[in-house]
């Protein structure tokens, strides 16, 4: 059975882009592959702890030389690095937060990136595993438009997932999910719709495909 690690981090509960789109995705993945494992971890529900010098000094410190502190904080650390390492697919959902992702999708990363093991090396632990990532954003920052350049979430998460992690990373952006809340907007309504339409078939498409890969690959 192949395991598909599902991280949310948008605030809102009801009426996120970003937790719809990646729910299209994991519907699709569990229709293929019945017999998989989902874990998922919601960062707004339950975010893990920004990470402090004990957790960051655990991880070039020998097990047996760790202080009681810095060996509860690498508890955590390896638990959320296994997780990462042995999931066959990864999702996430990341809007975009003030031009960038939410710190507890930051607060996550900076756990699961330890030199060494995962980074750093000539064959990072979990490289090659295939992540899509669902970066929703209330407007647009497309070519051409006044906010062009001011995406900061898609870069930062292709190199730390793609050059980093070593991850095969693929994005979905479903773009103006502000559109029926800002009056200046309500022109783009109908562009917005069309951006939520295509997110969610693209991640439904992506999510029956991989299913379907691992479901045939764990026969």
């Amino acid at each position: 059975m192949a395991t598909l690690l599902h991280i949310d981090s948008a605030l809102a509960r009801e009426n996120s882009v970003s937790r719809a789109v990646t729910a299209s995705f994991r519907e699709a993945w569990e229709a293929a592959h019945p017999d998989g494992t989902v874990i998922h971890r919601d960062l707004a529900a339950e975010p893990v702890p920004h990470i402090d010098a004990d957790a960051y000094g655990a991880g070039f410190v020998p097990a047996e030389e760790r202080t009681a502190e810095q060996q509860s904080a690498a508890a955590l650390r390896d638990q959320l690095i296994r997780e990462l390492e042995e999931a066959d697919a990864i999702l996430i959902g990341a809007p975009l937060y003030n031009y960038a992702i939410p710190s507890t999708l930051k607060a996550w990363l900076d756990h699961v990136i330890l030199p060494g093991r995962t980074s750093g090396t000539e064959n990072p632990s979990a490289a090659g595993t295939p992540v899509t990532v669902v970066s929703s954003r209330g407007g647009s920052y497309a070519e051409g438009t006044p906010q062009e350049g001011n995406d900061f979430a898609v870069p930062y998460l292709t190199h730390a997932l793609g050059t980093v992690l070593g991850l095969k990373a693929e994005f979905i952006v479903p773009e103006l999910t502000l559109a029926r809340v800002v009056p200046a907007m309500s022109g783009l309504i109908d562009a917005a719709d069309a951006s939520a339409a295509s997110a969610h078939e693209t991640a439904a498409t992506r999510g029956r495909e991989l299913g379907g890969e691992l479901a045939g690959a764990t026969v």
